[in-house]
C-alpha cells in the first residue's frame, strides 16, 4: 500500500504563514492603490471618504478605511429597500385584494389598495388590476388601507419637490402620480386626460420653446409656448390627497365607485366619505379591513425593482418600501417598516443606521461602507448572485452607462448621488473569477460628481487583478 507523508505542526504553521502573508500583501497593494487614486486624487483631498472591501468566501476584509464612520448614501440607501422587497413582495407584486359582498345598495365588491405604482404606468403594458377594475359588472368600493405615511419624506430638498424625479407617494398610485403634458402648435393635451378635460391647464404665447410649469400645490398647469412648437412633451407628479386617485380611476375607468366603507359605519351604506387627513390610529383603521380578501397580482416583482436599480427611479423605491410595510404589517408606514427591518433582517448590521426613507433622497439617512457590504452580502446569500445580476445594472447600463466598460459583466453595483455625495457599493468579479463585495461612499466633496466617479472607477477597476 502506498504511504502518503503526514503533515506535521511545522507545515501547518507555514502554510498558515503564507495565506497570512498573501492576504496581507492583497490588503497592502489595495491600500496603496486607494490612497494613489482615491484618497489624495486632487478631486477628494478635502472630501470624506469611507472604503470597504469584503472577500465573502473567507468572510473578512480585504481593506477598510473609514469604513465603520456613518455617510450620507444618497441613492445607495435603495439597497437596504430593495433587499426588503426581495424577500417580502414574492414573485409577483400583489395588485389588489378584493372581495364579494352582500349587496349594499349598488356596491357589490369592495376593494384595498397596495400602493403597487405599475398601476396604469406607461413602462408596464401588461394591466390585469385595470382589466378586473374595467371588465367587471359589479359596483365596487375602495376600501381605504392602513395609511399613516405623507406624501414627502423628512430631510427631503424643498426645492425638489414638484420635480419629475420625486412624484408623491400614495396608497393607491395612478399613471406613476404623473401627468404627461404634450404641445403640439398650441394645441394642449395631456395623459391621463382628466386635466386637459377638466381645464387644469391654462396656455399661453411666448417666444421660443415650450416650458410648463406647476405653480402650487394644487393641479393646476402652466404651459406658456410658441404657437410653432411642435411634439413638446413634459412629465410632472401632480399632488394627491385620500380622494384624488378616486378621481383619476373613475374618470379612466368611466365608472362611479364608493370609497372609504366601513363594516363599523353606523350607516350600512358604501358612502363616500370625505376624509382630509391620512393620519388614523390603528383602530380606526383596522374596522374597514377585508376579512377574506382575494388577491389580483400585477407585475413579476424584479420587473419593478430592476428600473428601480438601474435607473435609480425614486418612485418606485418609495412605493415598493410602503408595499414592504403592507405586505409585513398590514399598514403603510415607512417609519414603522425601517424600525422593523432594523430590530430583524438588520439588526446584525456592525453599526446601526440612521434610515428615513427608502429612495435616498433624504440627507437624514446615515449607513456606514460596512453596513451596505453586510446587507449586499445577506442579499447574495438569500437570494443568488443570478437574481441580483437582472437587477443590479452592470457597466455600460443605467446610471453605469458611461463606466466599467472595461469588459463584460463584472461589476453589479448601485450608484448614489446629491450635491456633495457620490456613492457606489455593490459587487465585483476579479479577472480570476474571484467575487469581492465593495462600498465607496464618498461625501463633502467639491469637485464634479463625474470626477468623483472617475477616481472610483480606477480604485474598483484596479481590483480586478487581485
Amino acid at each position: 500500500m502506498k504511504s502518503f507523508p503526514s503533515f506535521g505542526p511545522l507545515f501547518l504553521l507555514f502554510t498558515f504563514e503564507f495565506l497570512l502573508l498573501t492576504s496581507c500583501s492583497v490588503s497592502s497593494k489595495i491600500s496603496k492603490s486607494a490612497k494613489n487614486t482615491v484618497l489624495n486624487a486632487a478631486p477628494l483631498k478635502t472630501a470624506h471618504i469611507g472604503i470597504s472591501i469584503y472577500d465573502p468566501e473567507t468572510g473578512k476584509y480585504l481593506y477598510n478605511y473609514q469604513g465603520d464612520k456613518y455617510f450620507v448614501p444618497a441613492s445607495n440607501t435603495k439597497i437596504p429597500t430593495c433587499y426588503a422587497a426581495m424577500k417580502y413582495l414574492g414573485d409577483s407584486l400583489v395588485g389588489l385584494r378584493y372581495e364579494i359582498v352582500a349587496s349594499i345598495g349598488d356596491t357589490s365588491m369592495l376593494i384595498e389598495p397596495t400602493g403597487d405604482p405599475t398601476f396604469l404606468h406607461s413602462d408596464f403594458i401588461s394591466q390585469p388590476v385595470y382589466n378586473f377594475l374595467k371588465t367587471t359588472p359589479i359596483r365596487f368600493g375602495v376600501v381605504l388601507p392602513m395609511v399613516n405615511t405623507i406624501s414627502y419624506s423628512g430631510g427631503w430638498n424643498i426645492g425638489d419637490l414638484g420635480e419629475n424625479y420625486l412624484p408623491t407617494r400614495s396608497y393607491f398610485p395612478v399613471y406613476g402620480n404623473m401627468v404627461c403634458i404634450s404641445v403640439n402648435k398650441g394645441i394642449v393635451s395631456s395623459e391621463p386626460g382628466y386635466f386637459s378635460k377638466n381645464n387644469l391647464i391654462s396656455y399661453g404665447f411666448r417666444n421660443g420653446r415650450a416650458e410648463i410649469k406647476k405653480p402650487s400645490e394644487k393641479n393646476y398647469y402652466e404651459v406658456k409656448s410658441d404657437t410653432n412648437v411642435s411634439n413638446y412633451k413634459q412629465q410632472l407628479p401632480f399632488s394627491i390627497d385620500l380622494n384624488f386617485p378616486k378621481v383619476l380611476i373613475e374618470d379612466t375607468l368611466n365608472k362611479r365607485i364608493d370609497y372609504s366603507y366601513s363594516r363599523n359605519s353606523p350607516v350600512a351604506s358604501a358612502k363616500f366619505l370625505e376624509i382630509e387627513s391620512a393620519w388614523f390610529t390603528d383602530e380606526q383603521f383596522k374596522s374597514s379591513r377585508l376579512k377574506n380578501p382575494k388577491i389580483i397580482h400585477s407585475q413579476p416583482t424584479d420587473s419593478l425593482l430592476k428600473p428601480m436599480m438601474h435607473r435609480s427611479d425614486n418612485f418606485f423605491a418609495e412605493q415598493s418600501l410602503l408595499m414592504v410595510s403592507n405586505e409585513y404589517l398590514g399598514m403603510m408606514n415607512d417609519a414603522k417598516i425601517i424600525d422593523t427591518l432594523l430590530k430583524t433582517d438588520f439588526k446584525d448590521l456592525p453599526q446601526k443606521p440612521r434610515w428615513a426613507d427608502g429612495s435616498g433622497l433624504s440627507r437624514y439617512n446615515l449607513f456606514t461602507p460596512q453596513d451596505f457590504v453586510t446587507i449586499l452580502n445577506k442579499m447574495k446569500n438569500e437570494f443568488g448572485m443570478e437574481r441580483i445580476k437582472t437587477i443590479f445594472p452592470t457597466g455600460g447600463e443605467g446610471t453605469i452607462s458611461s463606466y466599467y466598460k472595461a469588459g463584460n459583466g463584472y461589476v453589479y453595483a448601485k450608484t448614489g448621488t446629491l450635491s456633495g455625495v457620490v456613492a457606489l457599493s455593490g459587487f465585483l468579479y476579479t479577472k480570476k473569477g474571484k467575487l469581492l463585495i465593495f462600498s465607496t461612499l464618498v461625501n463633502n466633496h467639491q469637485a464634479s460628481a463625474t470626477e468623483v466617479r472617475r477616481a472610483v472607477e480606477r480604485f474598483i477597476e484596479s481590483l480586478r487583478k487581485y
